[in-house]
């Protein structure tokens, strides 16, 4: 139990770093949507992990620990990315619309 706390903190650190460092698109989106992807992502995948019988065996603690923090780091910086993209677009468009009225 306090391996998932741990792996949650640590997944949240790695969100708000993730948004920390994109300048260009963090205005579009808040302050918790990546570190909540990353705690998700990766909470899940330390489940998956230690289901699969890859935790808690000598030689084999490491694995979900690794691979829960990147897959977490991963889809925050993904998702982060697409949805700052594709929000910054429709921003664009809807305030050309808007703006084309007038």
């Amino acid at each position: 139990m306090v391996d998932l706390v741990v792996i949650a903190l640590l997944s949240a650190a790695a969100g708000a770093i993730v948004w920390g460092t994109d300048r260009i698109h963090r205005h579009t989106y808040g302050e918790l949507l990546p570190a909540g992807i990353a705690v998700a992502a990766a909470l899940l995948t330390w489940i998956i992990t230690v289901a699969a019988g890859l935790g808690y065996q000598p030689g084999l603690t490491w694995i979900p620990w690794i691979a829960s923090l990147l897959v977490g780091v991963f889809l925050s910086t993904t998702a982060t990315q697409l949805l700052g993209r594709r929000r910054t677009a429709f921003e664009r468009a809807h305030m050309t619309v808007i703006l084309r009225q007038y």
